[in-house]
């Protein structure tokens, strides 16, 4: 129960995060928002209580692996591989280096024993792919460094967790086995490979099976595919939790499983275009919605730690100094990497070593040393060192990125002229109907509908026209065949305006011509699915 009341509130609060984005502060990343939204939720004691205490394996497993999976999905594997290099210099020799700095760094300075420093380095290093969008919404980041940034942030929390995992063992034992670190790495990061990959290629291959059957079980655009749907939300759950069932990275199944899934959404989009149509859709709410969920997870536990009186070291602020070296040392290694090993200027370095944001991924690797040997003072040392660092990983890039990085091209010109153009559209299609031979009623019906398409009708006049249609009677199934008929002719009438202004008098730009065409496209689909379910 508590787990359902919990996951109930953070997911209103997140379409909550989303509503008030869009609305209200759309100039800002809804990443911030939902980061207010649950440090507000952690200091109101009655919303507080409704949130169950943060638990890492939960938070990994159900929030972080989908959305990494998905991650992988939006990313071509032919791209993977054309970097591959750069990957496994960024995820495994550049972790390596950073881990080292923060670790000695932070041993020296802050007075700590290596074993701990290594603890909180080692946390440290994992970057996070949705908390970079944040920080440069709105921004134009270089090709070169969103690339990188991207596929460092999708590989590299297996490094992480691998380190972490050596510098408990030495913190525990007294000593490093080096020997043992590296088998379990290649052991972890292959298994996961190949697990992602076999287990991905086995569901594809099943339903590929069903979608191709002889049966028809579910090749036609009237079956909205359910089973399959299931099956492929379901995907980076059996993944990841069979993945570290086998003592294997679950994050780099995942990721890999996504890129293999990447090439079967390409390929098998018109054999069932509703399902993959459907399937697109359901992909974009569980990501806005998990997304959403990861930040404000992140403010309630930032929060709840702050203001926790046991959470503590000591009565002193070391943890804010050990913070600070933290983000310091990982900053100025990412700087020194991008030159000497990436061969990059100055400026593209800076950009590269800032935009390595940490978030959520952190908190959860801060959170699994609760369950070792580690005492309660150094593990509380450790969360509000990472919090520190998360802040600073957020608010500095941030502010900085303003002076550095130029905006991108302003679409508010850009979205007036698609507004103009499709009033207009939308004005032939009216006039068209006007034209043809129809009953007042279905002038009526249609003219308020396409007055909906460019968004010009008002509350009023929807409970106006429900009020028409719920006292009207139902149409007959000949009425509702010429009705659809007309949608068909006026949506054809929108098809044939934008051709004409893009392929004729070249009056409209490619981008344009194809936002329009797509809102027609979906306009003429959810008329036609609406009128086959009458």
């Amino acid at each position: 129960m508590n787990l359902m009341i919990s996951t109930t509130t953070l997911v209103l609060v997140a379409a909550l995060s989303i509503l008030v984005n869009r609305q209200l502060v759309s100039r800002i990343s809804v990443n911030y928002v939902s980061l207010f939204f649950g440090a507000l939720l952690a200091v109101i004691p009655v919303l507080n209580g409704l949130v169950a205490a943060f638990d890492s394996d939960v938070f990994i497993g159900l929030i972080v692996a989908p959305l990494l999976f998905f991650e992988g999905q939006s990313t071509r594997m032919n791209a993977v591989g054309r970097n591959l290099r750069q990957i496994v210099s960024l995820t495994v020799g550049m972790v390596i280096l950073c881990t080292i700095a923060a670790g000695f760094g932070t041993a020296w300075l802050a007075a700590l024993g290596l074993p701990l420093a290594f603890i909180l380095a080692a946390i440290s290093t994992p970057t996070d792919a949705t908390a970079t969008e944040s920080v440069t919404m709105g921004l134009r980041v270089p090709h070169q460094v969103e690339t990188s940034l991207k596929m460092e942030s999708l590989f590299n929390d297996a490094s992480g967790i691998i380190l972490l995992n050596m510098a408990v063992l030495w913190y525990v034992n007294g000593y490093i086995n080096y020997g043992q670190t590296l088998g379990d790495f290649l052991y972890s990061a292959g298994g996961g490979i190949v697990f992602g990959a076999l287990v991905s290629a086995g569901l594809i291959y099943y339903r590929q099976t069903l979608l191709r059957s002889r049966l028809n079980f579910l090749n036609n655009t009237y079956n909205n595919g359910t089973p399959l749907k299931v099956i492929y939300l379901l995907t980076p759950f059996l993944i990841y939790f069979g993945a570290e069932e086998l003592k294997v990275s679950g994050i780099i199944a995942v990721v890999f499983a996504g890129l293999v899934h990447n090439a079967e959404g390409e390929r098998s989009a018109l054999a069932n275009p509703k399902l993959a149509y459907d399937s697109f859709q359901l992909l974009d709410l569980v990501s806005d919605i998990l997304n959403s969920v990861v930040f404000i997870v992140l403010g309630i536990v930032l929060v709840r730690t702050l203001m926790d009186p046991g959470v503590t070291y000591n009565g002193t602020l070391i943890w804010i100094g050990v913070g600070v070296i933290l983000y310091l040392a990982n900053l100025l290694v990412r700087y020194l990497y991008s030159r000497l090993m990436l061969r990059r200027d100055n400026y593209l370095s800076w950009i590269f070593a800032l935009g390595g944001i940490h978030g959520a991924v952190t908190f959860a690797l801060a959170f699994t040393v609760a369950s070792t040997q580690v005492k309660t003072a150094d593990f509380n040392l450790i969360l509000m060192s990472e919090s520190v660092l998360i802040i600073l990983s957020m608010v500095v890039p941030t502010i900085l990125f303003r002076f550095m990085l130029p905006p991108v091209a302003n679409d508010a010109q850009f979205a007036m002229k698609v507004q103009h153009v499709r009033d207009q559209m939308v004005q032939a299609a009216i006039e068209k109907v006007n034209t043809m031979d129809l009953s007042t009623e279905f002038k009526n019906a249609m003219t308020f509908d396409l007055d909906s398409q460019k968004g010009q009708t008002t509350v009023r006049q929807f409970v106006s026209e429900w009020q028409r249609m719920v006292r009207h009677a139902e149409y007959t199934s000949a009425e509702m065949n010429r009705l659809l008929s007309t949608y068909q002719w006026a949506f054809q009438t929108e098809r044939d305006y934008l051709v004409h202004q893009y392929y004729d008098t070249h009056q409209i730009s490619e981008a344009l011509f194809n936002v329009l065409y797509r809102e027609v496209a979906m306009a003429e689909l959810m008329v036609l699915d609406y009128g086959g379910r009458s």
